[in-house]
């Protein structure tokens, strides 16, 4: 079981992500671009990482953004939640170079 887990996605995803993982004893990072600062998600985790600008081509679809916050809050896993990077398998890829564990189904897959 994961300590901490950082969601790699906004909105309602991430909030039902951080009440199934709060239900289940692990801490949560959410991660933020400058559209969502004062959105839901960001109040309900236990942690928040601002991860750029408003658009999403240079905030939640950059991996190495998501790689930093980990790195910055020692989350051990990501839940991309959907869209964005979920499907994209070079990001679960890059995630396990890093030792972060990625929250679905395996690349190849």
């Amino acid at each position: 079981m994961f300590k901490k887990i950082l969601i790699a996605n906004r909105g309602e995803i991430a909030c039902r992500v951080i009440k199934t993982a709060r239900k289940m004893g692990i801490a949560t990072v959410a991660v933020y671009s400058d559209a969502d600062r004062d959105a839901v998600h960001v109040e309900m985790a236990d942690q928040a990482v601002h991860i750029g600008p408003s658009p999403a081509a240079q905030s939640y679809l950059l991996p190495e953004k998501i790689i930093a916050a980990c790195r910055e809050t020692g989350a051990e896993a990501v839940h991309p939640g959907y869209g964005f990077l979920s499907e994209r398998a070079s990001f679960c890829e890059a995630l396990e170079k890093q030792g972060i564990v990625f929250i679905g189904p395996k690349p190849k897959a």
